[in-house]
């Protein structure tokens, strides 16, 4: 997997390099995860060129990375819109496979007309509850953050906790969201990344420290809840369909045995 194109080696004395954030640091060491790093894969909701959520997105691998994390970025260009046609497309494998592989997730969407943009919601759709018998994102730890064109909202942050509930995920407390954020950024002039788009840096202010908030506390729950989501999602109900059906039923076969016990 190469998708880390939020890397700068040119840059100097990054802002997110080195933060002090030593519990974290402690924690992770306890957990040897020089070893075995913490799998991330984060998502962001703009097909822009100069894309706040893409910006934001970086600004929270670059944290993750410099915590000792695996971190994945999904480009959603090219994802074909949802469909019953295009499921072996290259970029519908691409995300459920980053989907499976990861431990947890950071989603980061713009807000527009006061909800998620079509190009979030398109890659949630894309990600189902289930593919067969495996669930792509149940029991994996989640962080959200929004970016507003206007003044302080919710709503985007609000719709992301409600699918990352219904996506079975554990969606930490915290969360971001930055208003004007044209006005929060900086960009780099001179400077692209290597898909060729502009850089942008999030300046210091309240709103940066909420960021270093929202991945330190991610970063917190990845590694408390690693190796334990299997029992702390595990179901009666799927202990029970286990053990009449030998594994877990794909909804098509589900919809087969209610029909057929009717």
């Amino acid at each position: 997997m190469i998708n880390k194109p939020f890397r700068l080696p040119t840059v100097k004395d990054s802002w997110t390099s080195g933060l002090p954030l030593d519990g974290a640091r402690a924690l992770g060491q306890q957990f040897g995860i020089s070893n075995n790093p913490p799998k991330v894969l984060i998502l962001y909701g703009s097909l822009r060129a100069t894309s706040f959520s893409r910006f934001l997105a970086y600004e929270y691998a670059r944290i993750l990375e410099d915590l000792g994390c695996d971190v994945q970025i999904f480009n959603p260009r090219g994802l074909p819109v949802k469909d019953d046609i295009s499921e072996s497309d290259p970029k519908v494998t691409e995300l459920r496979n980053l989907s499976t592989w990861s431990e947890g997730q950071i989603w980061v969407s713009p807000e527009q007309h006061g909800a998620i943009t079509g190009v979030f919601k398109n890659m949630i759709d894309w990600i189902p509850l289930n593919v067969g018998s495996v669930r792509p994102t149940q029991g994996r730890v989640l962080a959200i953050s929004q970016v507003n064109g206007g003044s302080q909202s919710f709503n985007a942050v609000n719709t992301l906790r409600v699918l990352g509930r219904w996506m079975r995920m554990v969606t930490i407390p915290n969360q971001s969201s930055i208003p004007k954020a044209w006005t929060e950024f900086d960009i780099v002039e001179g400077l692209n990344d290597e898909l060729g788009l502009p850089v942008g840096r999030l300046k210091p202010s309240s709103f940066r420290d909420r960021v270093i908030d929202v991945a330190e506390e991610f970063f917190k729950f990845t590694l408390l809840l690693r190796d334990k989501t299997e029992f702390l999602v595990d179901r009666y109900s799927e202990r029970k369909e286990r053990k009449e059906h030998g594994r877990l039923l794909a909804k098509a076969e589900k919809e087969e045995v209610v029909t057929t016990n009717k």
